[in-house]
């Protein structure tokens, strides 16, 4: 069974200044990535940084919590997914993505989207986007709609159809669902760049048993 964190009566403006304090941390460490990947920095130079972050990651190390974030949720049904590496606030190696809902560039009223842009810490062959990624955005986005707090539901199969490289820099992925049946859910989604789409991808989502 999925367990889920419920970390009680945390009031709003809390959660914000939680946000507040590991947001920019989480995004400096982002750049750091990018930084580390791109870097033609001397000898010297990469040591005395290496010996700087060394420094910080133990200081960070000196309280921290055991095992991963999890998904904590607040009395009133508010989820922190902190942790997740396609959204998470506290995750540097998500993008990350701010899924939003409504109409789709299909007129499907009933969507998600997120527009967002992938650098050098997610390619695979030179200048595109790794398969793996894609799919790991896709799913995430396909689950965002197949889903909700009244019903969750995990990814059963997805099927990807890659019609071609995608490019690094700003990307469009959206989804819908086609299908409910019972405790399964039918999703679409696709992943676009400037020129049109890339990746095609659909999935059944099936509720878990503790949770019907």
């Amino acid at each position: 069974m999925v367990e889920f964190i419920n970390i009680g009566d945390v009031p709003s403006a809390e959660v914000n200044r939680l946000r507040e304090r590991y947001e920019p941390l989480t995004e400096s460490v982002r750049e750091l990535i990018d930084a580390t990947i791109r870097t033609e920095a001397d000898d010297e130079t990469v040591a005395q940084v290496k010996a700087q972050i060394d420094a910080a990651t133990a200081a960070l190390r000196a309280r921290q919590i055991d095992g991963a974030f999890g998904v904590r949720v607040t009395s009133n049904g508010d989820r922190m997914p902190w942790g997740n590496p396609v959204i998470g606030v506290r995750n540097p190696i998500a993008p990350p993505l701010t899924i939003l809902r409504g109409a789709d560039d299909s007129g499907a009223d009933d969507s998600v989207y997120a527009d967002f842009e992938l650098g050098a810490a997610y390619e695979g062959p030179p200048g595109h986007v790794h398969g793996g990624v894609a799919a790991l955005i896709l799913d995430h986005v396909l689950g965002e709609i197949a889903a909700n707090a009244d019903r969750p539901r995990f990814t059963g199969t997805i099927t990807l159809r890659y019609l071609r490289p995608t490019p690094l820099g700003r990307l469009h992925a959206q989804a819908r669902i086609t299908e409910v049946d019972g405790h399964k859910a039918y999703a679409v989604g696709r992943l676009s760049d400037a020129d049109g789409v890339t990746v095609e991808a659909d999935g059944v989502f099936i509720s878990p048993k503790w949770a019907r």
